[in-house]
C-alpha cells in the first residue's frame, strides 16, 4: 500500500513538473516571436499573446519591454532582459531572471517601444492581475481596463468574472467588460446593455468614456450613450452640491475653532483681541515642538502627537493670553479702540518672536496616520483629517457649553456678561473673571492651533489668515452667544464654498463680507443677541 501511494506521489509530481516544462517552453516559444517581429503592430501582437497565456511569469519580460530593457542577441536570435553597465550589457533570462552571461552593445538589438505600445504593455500587465489573491489588486485592475478599454480584455475578463466570488470586484469587472465592449465589434444590442451598465455606475469616469462613445457611434448607441451622460451629469450635479456642503462644513468647522474663544472674550469682556489669532499660532508651533521631540526621541509615540500637543497647547497659549491681559489689557477696559491698538501690537511682537526663535519659513507638523488618507461616500470625496477636525470642533463646543452652562465659573462668567456692575455687587471678583476669561479664550485658540497644523502652514503668519473671519463669524451669530458662534462658522463656510466656483476665493469673501454689513443693518446683534454690556451701553 505505502508503495502505491509512493508510486502515485511520484506519478502526480512528474505530470505537474512536464506541465509545468511544457508551459514554460510555450511561453518561451511566444517570447521568441519578439525577436522576428517587425514594427510596432507586430510586437504589440506578441503582447497581447503573452498576456493571453494568463502566466504571472510574463510580468518581468513585458516590464521590460515597456522600460526599454528587453534585447535580442544577434547571434542566435534568443530574447534576454538586460542592464547596461558602460559599453557593455548584462543579461538575464526573461523568465527566471537568471544570469546569462553579457554581451557588447554591437552584438544585441534593443526591441523600440513607443507611448502606443507601453499603454498595451500596461493594458496587458493588468489582465495579468486579475487572477491576484489579492482583492484590491483585483479591483485596480478593473479600474484600468475600465479607463483603457480594449476589445482584446473582453475574454480573460470573462474568465475572471466567472472565477470572482467577492460581489464588488465582480461588478468593477463587469462594468470593465462593458467599457471593451462598447470598443468592439459586438452586436449593437451587447453595446446597449454595456451603456446601461455603465450608466448605472454613475461617475466621472463613466460619462468619459460614454463621451468618447457618443462622438464615434451612430444611431441607437449614439442615442443610448447621450442619455445615460445627461443622467449622469444630473446626478453628478447633486452629488457636487453634496460634497460644496460637505467643503462648507469642512471650513465651518474650522472657523468654529478659531472663533469660539474670541466669542467668550469679546462677549464677556467686550474687548476687541487682534491677537486672538496669534494665540491660534502659539497653538500650531506647540505642536511643532510635541512631534519634533517626539521624532528625535520617541518616535514610536508618533501617533499619539497630537494628543500629547493638546493640553500643551491649551496651557502655552492660556499662560500667553493671561499674561496679556493681566499686563496691558486689564489697564485699557472701556477704551475699545485702544484695546485694540494694544492687541495689534503684541500680535506683532508674537509673530517676530516665532520668526526669531523658529524662522520665518513653514515648520513641518505631520499626519498621525489616523488622519491620513480618504474615503469616498458615493461620489462625495472625505479626508479623514478634515473629518476628525470636525469631530473635535464639535467636541470643544459642547465642553464649552457644558462649562458655560453648568459650572460655577461659567455662571459667573455669565453674569459678568448680563450686567457687571450687579455681578460685582454680589461678590463676583470681576477683574478675575476677565483674567481666567481671556485665558481660557486664548487657550482654546491654541487648540485650534494643533487642529489647524494638519490642514494649513505652520507658519508665523498662520493666525493672521483667520483673525477676520473669526471676527466675521461672532459678529453674524451674536457677541458672546455659543451657539451663534456655531450657526454662524457653518453658515458662512457653506456660503463661502458656494461662492468660491462663481467669484473666486478672494472676490468670494468680499460678497461675503458685503453680506455681513448688510445683515449686521438690520440685526445689529447678531442671530442669536445676547444682553449685556454692550447692551447696556
Amino acid at each position: 500500500m505505502t508503495l502505491i501511494r509512493t508510486g502515485l506521489t511520484l506519478l502526480f509530481l512528474l505530470a505537474t513538473l512536464s506541465s509545468s516544462g511544457a508551459a514554460e517552453a510555450d511561453l518561451r516559444a511566444i517570447i521568441a516571436k519578439f525577436a522576428t517581429a517587425k514594427g510596432f503592430s507586430e510586437i504589440g501582437a506578441v503582447v497581447h499573446e503573452l498576456a493571453a497565456a494568463g502566466d504571472p511569469a510574463v510580468e518581468r519580460p513585458l516590464a521590460a519591454l515597456a522600460d526599454g530593457n528587453l534585447y535580442v542577441r544577434k547571434a542566435d536570435s534568443l530574447v534576454f532582459v538586460g542592464k547596461e553597465a558602460g559599453e557593455r550589457v548584462q543579461l538575464f533570462d526573461p523568465l527566471s531572471s537568471e544570469a546569462s552571461g553579457e554581451a557588447a552593445k554591437d552584438d544585441i538589438t534593443k526591441i523600440k517601444v513607443n507611448n502606443t505600445l507601453r499603454r498595451v504593455i500596461r493594458d496587458a500587465l493588468g489582465t495579468l492581475t486579475l487572477g491576484a489573491k489579492d482583492p484590491t489588486v483585483r479591483i485596480a485592475a478593473a479600474d484600468t481596463m475600465f479607463k483603457t478599454p480594449d476589445a482584446a480584455n473582453i475574454e480573460p475578463l470573462d474568465a475572471a468574472i466567472a472565477k470572482e466570488t467577492v460581489a464588488s470586484v465582480k461588478a468593477l469587472l463587469e462594468q470593465a467588460r462593458a467599457a471593451s465592449i462598447l470598443v468592439s465589434d459586438r452586436p449593437e444590442a451587447d453595446k446597449l446593455a454595456a451603456i446601461a451598465l455603465i450608466g448605472a455606475r454613475g461617475d466621472r469616469d463613466a460619462v468619459s468614456l460614454l463621451t468618447s462613445v457618443e462622438a464615434n457611434a451612430s444611431g441607437a448607441v449614439k442615442e443610448a450613450a447621450t442619455a445615460a451622460i445627461a443622467n449622469i451629469n444630473s446626478t453628478l450635479a447633486l452629488w457636487d452640491a453634496g460634497q460644496n456642503i460637505w467643503y462648507g462644513i469642512s471650513l465651518g468647522s474650522v472657523l468654529l475653532l478659531a472663533a469660539i474663544g474670541l466669542a467668550i472674550t469679546f462677549g464677556v469682556m467686550g474687548v476687541i483681541n487682534m491677537a486672538h489669532g496669534e494665540m491660534v499660532m502659539l497653538g500650531a508651533y506647540t505642536t511643532f515642538v510635541v512631534q519634533q521631540v517626539i521624532r528625535t526621541s520617541f518616535p514610536g509615540l508618533f501617533d499619539w502627537s497630537l494628543v500629547i500637543a493638546l493640553p500643551l497647547a491649551f496651557l502655552v497659549a492660556a499662560l500667553v493670553g493671561l499674561a496679556i491681559e493681566r499686563g496691558v489689557i486689564r489697564f485699557l477696559y472701556g477704551r475699545p479702540l485702544e484695546t485694540l491698538l494694544a492687541t495689534w501690537g503684541v500680535s506683532l511682537i508674537l509673530q517676530q518672536a516665532v520668526r526669531s526663535i523658529f524662522g520665518p519659513t513653514n515648520q513641518e507638523v505631520g499626519n498621525p496616520s489616523w488622519m491620513s488618507g480618504s474615503f469616498d461616500i458615493g461620489q462625495l470625496a472625505i479626508t479623514w483629517n478634515r473629518l476628525w477636525i470636525l469631530v473635535f470642533a464639535l467636541t470643544v463646543f459642547g465642553v464649552l457649553l457644558y462649562v458655560m452652562k453648568r459650572t460655577p465659573w461659567g455662571l459667573q462668567m455669565r453674569a459678568v456678561t448680563a450686567n457687571r456692575r450687579m455681578a460685582a455687587s454680589m461678590g463676583i471678583r470681576t477683574p478675575w473673571v476677565d483674567a481666567l476669561t481671556f485665558a481660557l479664550g486664548s487657550g482654546i485658540a491654541g487648540i485650534a492651533g494643533v487642529a489647524l497644523s494638519q490642514i494649513d502652514n505652520v507658519s508665523p503668519n498662520l493666525g493672521r489668515g483667520y483673525i477676520i473671519d473669526s471676527f466675521m463669524v461672532v459678529v453674524f451669530g451674536g457677541v458672546g452667544n455659543l451657539w451663534g458662534t456655531l450657526v454662524g462658522a457653518f453658515s458662512l463656510g457653506i456660503v463661502n464654498k458656494f461662492l468660491e466656483p462663481y467669484a473666486g476665493a478672494v472676490l468670494g469673501k468680499i460678497v461675503v463680507l458685503v453680506l455681513i454689513i448688510l445683515f449686521i443693518q438690520k440685526r445689529p446683534r447678531g442671530l442669536f443677541a445676547l444682553k449685556g454690556r454692550a447692551v447696556e451701553a
